[in-house]
């Protein structure tokens, strides 16, 4: 047996440690935290809230209540989706805490997500593609230049 000595004393066989000693105190921090919990939502959130509201949020964060001790989940929900997901708050405090077996959710927190593009100032939304007029002009492959002209067209109907 091998003791070290530093602030504990503790007995362990000469090469072997204990894998509390070897994890970094940060990630040891985040497991006291119960940052476990958070990868397992994160990892398993399409089945324990279902594909409907999934494709609508997703979560970012636990803040643990100071008062309570009860976390809170944090949800970042797209834009034109929130009433539907606030409706559905107690359902996914009541699914997670299905999920865990115990009561580990107190409430869900809601942050917008804006993803809409902005239109231009000049209320453009398509490229102008005639720049490239000429420069189409001068490609002397055929089905390249078809092929171009098309991803144009594709490009100019998406973005209607």
């Amino acid at each position: 047996m091998h003791k070290k000595n530093n602030n504990k004393t503790k007995s362990f066989i000469q090469g072997l440690r204990p894998f509390s000693s070897i994890i970094p105190s940060k990630i040891k921090k985040n497991l006291k935290k119960n940052g476990y919990n958070f990868a397992s939502i994160v990892d398993n959130w399409t089945k324990i809230v279902g594909k409907d509201i999934s494709d609508k949020c997703f979560p970012i964060n636990i803040k643990i209540n100071k008062l309570s001790n009860k976390p809170n989940l944090v949800i970042n929900v797209l834009h034109g989706k929130e009433v539907a997901i606030e409706y559905n708050k107690n359902s996914i405090i009541d699914k997670i805490n299905t999920f865990f077996g115990y009561n580990y959710i107190e409430n869900v927190e809601l942050k917008l997500l804006h993803t809409r593009r902005e239109k231009n100032s000049n209320n453009q939304s398509q490229f102008d593609f005639k720049i490239f007029d000429k420069d189409l002009e001068q490609i002397k492959d055929l089905k390249l230049k078809r092929k171009l002209n098309e991803l144009i067209k594709a490009y100019n109907e998406k973005n209607n």
